[in-house]
């Protein structure tokens, strides 16, 4: 084969590579965990908290955005939220211009000292009225000693670099860095909006489905976003179909609809059948805090007892969880909150 052959061969299959490296992009993409592959990337597709998140978009029109703590439950989309406002304010510079710790596992004042300090000192090209930002993710995990050094990071590196700081619990946090940032505090998701999501999802992902299953989802999750999907995405992995059986299975939670039964015996006084079931329920080898937290849940969904009667009930599971809490998670606890819970029922039907 002469020179100008091969030539002509290697141009010939030269486009067969792009088409490889896709296929490998979309393979890696279809074996991403949900959570990831479907993060947000902008703000209006994240879910919930519109008024906050519109805020941050003001914020971001602007350009000049200050340090800020966003504080909330977890799955609610803190950080989703810090990475889609680093996307608009520095677009390709991304990459160079955001340090992303979690501070769960770098706590400690020698990260402050050194990866933070380090990367403020940086320089870095970025567009007009940017600024370098730093990603401290569960923020109020940082001991003592190292807020204080990172207060004084902020203080001096204020004209190259902003701070974003996402919590569960704000208090933790200490007033010098509170009072140099914005609060912005996000709130629990609600079931509709997880619902509407799930089901986008599904769709998506052509998952077998019942109304009932993705009811468990919800059900399950809490308000936690991260949970449902990973509570879906294993479901779907693990049995092919979402339904209300399945999903349980998955979680290994205490079926609700045994707890409800639980509960209305004892909205009826009969505290033997209801034993039964809380002793079958311990068999099965559930802790005592994964049952109160069920049951909890469970009487809040339970209308047709009447508000007064719901509102005594759990006062009384409140104290028992508090119980619980205190190392006192035995049978015997759960069993003497059955017993009060058929005597405030019959002391309002006398």
């Amino acid at each position: 084969m002469s020179d100008t052959e091969s030539m002509e061969v290697a141009e010939v299959d030269a486009p067969a590579v792009p088409k490889e490296k896709s296929s490998t992009a979309q393979t890696r993409k279809s074996h991403l965990p949900w959570i990831e592959k479907y993060r947000p990337t902008k703000f209006e597709e994240i879910v919930g908290n519109e008024d906050t998140i519109q805020r941050l978009s003001y914020f971001a029109q602007a350009g000049n955005v200050p340090n800020i703590i966003i504080a909330g439950p977890p799955g609610v989309g803190k950080t989703t939220t810090i990475l889609c406002l680093a996307r608009i304010l520095l677009g390709p510079a991304i990459k160079d211009a955001v340090l992303e710790l979690n501070a769960s596992n770098e706590r400690g004042i020698d990260v402050v000292r050194n990866q933070i300090k380090m990367f403020a000192q940086q320089k870095v090209t970025l567009p007009a009225g940017r600024h370098k930002i730093v990603i401290l993710d569960e923020a109020d995990s940082m001991t003592d000693g190292a807020q204080q050094a990172l207060r004084r990071t902020m203080e001096i590196y204020s004209h190259s670099t902003r701070f974003a700081l996402a919590c569960n619990n704000s208090e933790k946090i200490i007033e010098p860095i509170q009072s140099r940032c914005a609060m912005l505090r996000y709130s629990q998701l609600s079931d509709a909006q997880i619902l509407a999501k799930v089901m986008d999802i599904c769709e998506k992902e052509n998952a077998s489905h019942t109304k009932e299953g993705l009811e468990a989802i919800v059900f399950t999750a809490q308000g936690d976003m991260r949970q449902a999907l990973n509570n879906l995405q294993s479901t779907v992995n693990g049995f092919g179909h979402v339904d209300e059986k399945n999903v349980f299975k998955v979680c290994d939670e205490p079926h609700p609809i045994l707890v409800k039964e639980m509960l209305q015996n004892c909205v009826n006084g009969d505290i033997d059948a209801a034993y039964k079931i809380l002793a079958h329920l311990w068999k099965l080898g559930y802790a005592a805090e994964d049952l109160i937290q069920n049951i909890f849940r469970v009487c809040k969904t339970m209308d047709k007892i009447g508000e007064f009667l719901m509102l005594e009930f759990l006062k009384e599971i409140g104290l028992t969880h508090m119980k619980i809490i205190e190392g006192l998670g035995t049978l015997l606890q759960l069993s003497s909150l059955l017993a009060r819970l058929c005597q405030v029922s019959e002391n309002i039907e006398t």
